[in-house]
């Protein structure tokens, strides 16, 4: 198994009721019923408020570096990065677990 960790931090002046941040959860909290290569998924707002504190993160697992591959391939993922991009960066971990 892998686990593909991912970090949201909003771009500055983008707030979380921002509509298109609404849209984009909305989008990434369907993923886990949509892309069959998910053996675990879970997403969420960060309860943190500290300054080094990521907004929003995914939490998920998949097979192996081919299942991982085409998740991120697949057009639903494609589509959540494409909102994301609008309004926050993200950084990433891969790791077998």
């Amino acid at each position: 198994m892998i686990r593909h960790l991912v970090l949201f931090k909003l771009n500055e002046g983008v707030r979380r009721d921002d509509p298109r941040v609404a849209a984009g959860v909305r989008t990434f909290e369907k993923l886990g019923e949509e892309i069959p290569e998910l053996r675990f998924w879970e997403c969420g707002w960060n309860v943190s408020d500290r300054p080094i504190a990521y907004d929003f993160a995914i939490n998920s697992a998949v097979d192996d570096q081919a299942a991982l591959r085409r998740y991120l391939e697949h057009p639903a993922h494609q589509a959540g990065v494409a909102q994301w991009r609008e309004f926050a960066t993200w950084v990433i971990a891969d790791y077998p677990c």
